[in-house]
C-alpha cells in the first residue's frame, strides 16, 4: 500500500539512504531536514522526483503536516557536532521528540525512533542485548547525545503508554557508508579520508578498543523491517553488525584496500570513550528476520569509492590538496 512518509533528518546519512528505499517501494516522501549536518548534495539526485518533497525545518519547533507514517531520525549523531552545540542536542532529542510524538498522536499514526547504541554507554555487558540498562555518565560531554537519546526513548514509551501511540524503537549501532560527512570525526570517514591523502592515520587510545561496522544499506532494511512489524511490538531492537574489530585492524584493512602509504600515530583517548561496542542481534533475527549481509570489506570498498569522487571533486574545484569541505 503506497503510503506518505514523513523523514526527519532525511538529507542526513541514514536518512537520505532511507528516503531513496521508500520511494523505491513506492511511497510519497517528506523530508524534513534543518541542514546543521545532512546536505542537499545527499538528496539532489530526488529532487526530480515528483514523490519527494523536501522541508528545511527544526523539528524543535512543531510541524504541521499529514502523513501516514513519522520516521524520527532528526539529530547530529557524531561526537564532533552533537558536541558543538550540546544544549540544542538535548533540546533535538526532548522538544524533538516531543514535537514528533505530537503529530502521532493528531493523526493516529505510527512513529519510529531512530536510537542509537549509545544509550548503552560504556558497557559492562558484552554483547549489548535490549534488556541491558547501560553505563552512561549523565555530566560528561558525550551526555547530550547519550542522554539525549535515552529520554527520546523515555518519552516514546511514555506516550505508547499514557496515549496508546503505535511505537516502533531501534537502537543502531556504527553505521557506515556513503554520504557519511566528511567532517563528522567517525572513526570510518577519519580513517578512509586520511589514507587516500596519505596521510598518518589517527588513532585514539591504543587501538585494542573494538567496534562493529553496519553497511547503511543493511541498516536501512531493518529500520524499514521494525517499522513494519505488527501493533504492539515496539522495541527496542539493536541494529548492527555482531563482528567485532579492533580499530588498529579497522585502520589496517582501510590503508590495505586504497594502497595507502599512510603510517599509524597514537593520540590519547577522549572521554567517556567506550572501549567495547558490540550488538546483541538475537531478537532482530527472531522478530525481524534481519541480519546484516554486507561484509565489512564490501562495504568499504564502497564507501571508499565514494570518498575517493568526493576528494576529486574538491581537488578539481577548490585546489590541490584541499581541506575537505561541507558541500
Amino acid at each position: 500500500m503506497k503510503k506518505r512518509i514523513l523523514v526527519t533528518g532525511g538529507a542526513g546519512f541514514i536518512g537520505s539512504h532511507l528516503c531513496e528505499r521508500l520511494l523505491d517501494e513506492g511511497h510519497e516522501v517528506i523530508c524534513v531536514d534543518n541542514f546543521f549536518t545532512g546536505t542537499r548534495e545527499n538528496i539532489k539526485h530526488l529532487i526530480g522526483n515528483p514523490y519527494f518533497e523536501i522541508i528545511r525545518h527544526d523539528i524543535c519547533f512543531p510541524l504541521f503536516v499529514e502523513v501516514d507514517e513519522i520516521y524520527n531520525l532528526a539529530c547530529p549523531a557524531s561526537p564532533i557536532h552533537y558536541q558543538f552545540d550540546p544544549v540544542q542536542t538535548t533540546k533535538v532529542n526532548v522538544s524533538g521528540s516531543i514535537n514528533m510524538l505530537g503529530l502521532a498522536k493528531r493523526l493516529r499514526i505510527r512513529i519510529l525512533q531512530a536510537s542509537t547504541s549509545e544509550v548503552y554507554g560504556d558497557p559492562t555487558v558484552h554483547p549489548q542485548p535490549e534488556t541491558y540498562w547501560g553505563h552512561v555518565n549523565p555530566i560528561g560531554p558525550r551526555a547530550c547525545y547519550d542522554e539525549g537519546k535515552r529520554c527520546a526513548e523515555t518519552l516514546f514509551f511514555d506516550y505508547h503508554r499514557q496515549h496508546g501511540i503505535d511505537i516502533k524503537v531501534v537502537r543502531i549501532f556504527n553505521t557506515y557508508g556513503p554520504r557519511m560527512h566528511p567532517n563528522d570525526g567517525r572513526v570510518v570517514s577519519n580513517f578512509i579520508i586520511q589514507a587516500l591523502k596519505n596521510q598518518d592515520i589517527s588513532i585514539y587510545g591504543d587501538g585494542s578498543q573494538t567496534r562493529s561496522f553496519c553497511c547503511v544499506d543493511d541498516t536501512v532494511d531493518g529500520i524499514i523491517r521494525m517499522m513494519n512489524t505488527p501493533r504492539g511490538f515496539t522495541g527496542p531492537v539493536n541494529l548492527g553488525n555482531p563482528n567485532e574489530i579492533s580499530i588498529l585492524d579497522l585502520a589496517r584493512l582501510i590503508i590495505e584496500l586504497t594502497g595507502s602509504s599512510s603510517g599509524i600515530v597514537l593520540e590519547p583517548l577522549p572521554q567517556d570513550d567506550p572501549y567495547r561496542r558490540c550488538p546483541d542481534i538475537t531478537l532482530a533475527r527472531e522478530k525481524l528476520a534481519w541480519k546484516p549481509k554486507i561484509d565489512l570489506k564490501t562495504g568499504l570498498e564502497k564507501t571508499l569509492e565514494y570518498f575517493s569522487s568526493l576528494i576529486d571533486y574538491q581537488e578539481t574545484n577548490y585546489g590541490i590538496n584541499p581541506k575537505i569541505k561541507v558541500l
